[in-house]
């Protein structure tokens, strides 16, 4: 994985010593709460229901086990001993001090991490897909691109101040696991007729209040080129996007109201002007930064482990693991195993400062000291040799790892929802809780098959729920939380939004509402259909008509109270040791 260079290491260490400065006129009263917010904003620093959030960037999905023990630490020593991974592979941290923030940056930075440019108007994480480099349907690995792309866009002066966030996603394989049509750029990897190497960009795409699916600006950029055409989509509306009104400022706004064409001729007029120039990427500049993802010392090794297969043949539960969370790998007999962070009681995503430790362990010891973050909120062993999965799986379940759900209903997407975030109409972690609860049967998720389920306490939809096969939208009626339904969103490639399929349900009707979708997909669906094809097939309405045929009961159980945080008698001034719950 990538390693600082003098530069970075400047930077982190300046960048540490100029933030401790700002926080001490902040605790001094130098500076007011609306001088330092944007200050804080560009170190990631939130500012939440109960204290302060703290955003670090594990740029492309990648830790080392010194930077996962690290975090760990971190949660120890200024947090509760648990961390929140979200969507966009970053770390969160929802319990803490102005005054050790500091701090805190100064062990990130000695560990080669850090939280700039993860809050702000400026260019936020590149994201690309947890299976780089490994994966069997990969045309290139696009980690060397995405820190180049990186190292471009930190503190890129030009940038500093857009219109709003603005958010990148890079995927080199077949399959779209980088969500690449739901960002502002989107990069997918492809050879042209001559074998070159470039990319199809897509721009425009984005969720949140108004979602919309990115659209083709270029079919093929040459790889050397990518930089100085981003640099165009990106001046092009830094100039022209809104900054009047905060709902209209995204760039997905400015291709809608001028259009694509439009937003092409200007991006090809400014482009003329820098193509070629200084900032195309050489092949040397390439080289020395893949050189950071060589290959690991790989054996020769059969393609099929006996022990493996037998154990598979006389129990279920390693079986189903086998089958849901773990993935093939391009090297004959290694495999990929993501680790689930979607156990029954445990917010969506947290994960504890042991389990941090244990995850650091068992990367040393089976994956090359590597560990990844995936979009889903889960973790990837990327390379495990497939006689070292029978061990890592008894260790995993041990620890609350091995839950065999990846893909499955309760492999649910959430957000912190109203139990953290200012921002939120509703509840999104309590309602995932009461949902895995009402659906913790293996057998019947087995049956269920794959399906995305995606929860967001608001529009700002950080949970991802217009492209959940079911989402989720927390949303204010006359001060209390209801949720709006959708169905048939779907990621990778091509994606589409869910639509809603009628009036909002209080907290409690979720599950039957959920049970209800899911009666009539069984009730028609063909051999072997999943939910989203049933979906598609069928339309909204049949799910409409039996959701809505009768009242959906309030169900005793789910009363606000039984899983509100704030009303079950915790302290929060005082550690506890569940996450959340």
């Amino acid at each position: 994985m990538y390693r600082y260079d003098q530069y970075d290491r400047q930077l982190a260490q300046e960048r540490v010593a100029q933030f401790r400065d700002q926080v001490r006129r902040r605790l001094s009263g130098e500076l007011k709460e609306d001088e330092f917010r944007i200050l804080r904003l560009q170190n990631g620093l939130y500012m939440q229901i109960h204290a302060y959030m703290l955003r670090i960037a594990v740029p492309y999905g990648m830790l080392s086990v010194a930077q996962l023990r690290m975090l760990a630490h971190i949660s120890r020593k200024y947090d509760r001993s648990f961390g929140h991974f979200t969507t966009r592979h970053n770390m969160q941290f929802n319990w803490i001090k102005l005054q050790d923030v500091p701090d805190i940056l100064a062990d990130l930075a000695s560990v080669e991490m850090h939280a700039n440019q993860t809050s702000g108007n400026c260019i936020r994480n590149i994201t690309c897909d947890e299976f780089a480099g490994v994966a069997r349907d990969e045309l290139i690995d696009p980690r060397p691109y995405a820190e180049i792309l990186r190292q471009w866009s930190t503190f890129h002066p030009e940038f500093a101040y857009l219109p709003r966030k603005f958010k990148i996603a890079i995927n080199g394989a077949a399959a779209d696991r980088a969500v690449i049509e739901a960002h502002d750029i989107g990069l997918q990897a492809l050879k042209n007729e001559q074998g070159e190497i470039g990319f199809r960009v897509l721009v425009g795409g984005g969720l949140g209040r108004t979602p919309i699916i990115g659209v083709e600006i270029a079919p093929f950029i040459p790889w050397q080129d990518i930089i100085t055409y981003l640099e165009s989509i990106v001046r092009v509306y830094n100039e022209y996007g809104r900054r009047d009104n905060l709902f209209k400022a995204r760039i997905k706004i400015l291709v809608q109201a001028i259009g694509i064409e439009e937003f092409r001729r200007r991006v090809e007029e400014d482009w003329q002007h820098t193509r070629g120039g200084a900032c195309t990427v050489t092949q040397a500049e390439l080289d020395r930064v893949a050189a950071y993802f060589t290959a690991p010392a790989y054996e020769s090794l059969p393609d099929t482990d006996a022990e493996v297969a037998a154990l598979r043949a006389r129990d279920p539960l390693f079986a189903s693991w086998l089958k849901h969370n773990v993935k093939s790998h391009k090297i004959s007999g290694y495999a990929s195993v993501a680790l689930s962070l979607k156990r029954t009681g445990i917010a969506p995503g947290d994960i504890t400062a042991e389990q941090m430790d244990v995850v650091a362990d068992l990367a040393e010891r089976f994956s090359f000291g590597e560990v990844r973050v995936t979009h889903m909120q889960n973790l990837v062993l990327a390379d495990v040799r497939q006689s070292d999965l029978i061990t890592l799986w008894k260790i995993a379940r041990a620890e609350g790892l091995a839950t065999p759900n990846i893909g499955l209903l309760t492999d649910i997407i959430c957000c912190p929802g109203g139990d953290f975030c200012t921002l939120a109409n509703a509840r999104s972690i309590t309602l995932a809780r009461a949902i895995q609860e009402r659906f913790d049967r293996l057998d019947y998720l087995e049956d269920i098959g794959d399906i995305d389920l995606n929860i967001s306490g608001c529009m700002n939809a950080c949970g991802q729920h217009h492209i959940g096969h079911i989402g989720i939208l927390g949303v204010d009626k006359s001060g209390e939380e209801w949720y709006q339904v959708s169905i048939g969103g779907s990621q990778g490639s091509p994606a589409a939004l869910g639509k809603v399929i009628g009036r909002a349900f209080s907290f409690a009707q979720i599950p039957e509402v959920i049970d209800r979708l899911l009666h009539v997909y069984m009730r028609e669906r063909f051999d072997g259909e999943r939910f989203i094809d049933t979906v598609r097939r069928l339309g909204n309405e049949p799910f409409k008509e039996y959701v809505y045929a009768t009242p959906v009961p309030e169900a005793a159980a789910l009363q606000m109270p039984d899983y509100d945080l704030l009303k079950v008698g915790v302290s929060y001034d005082t550690p506890f040791y569940s996450p959340r719950f």
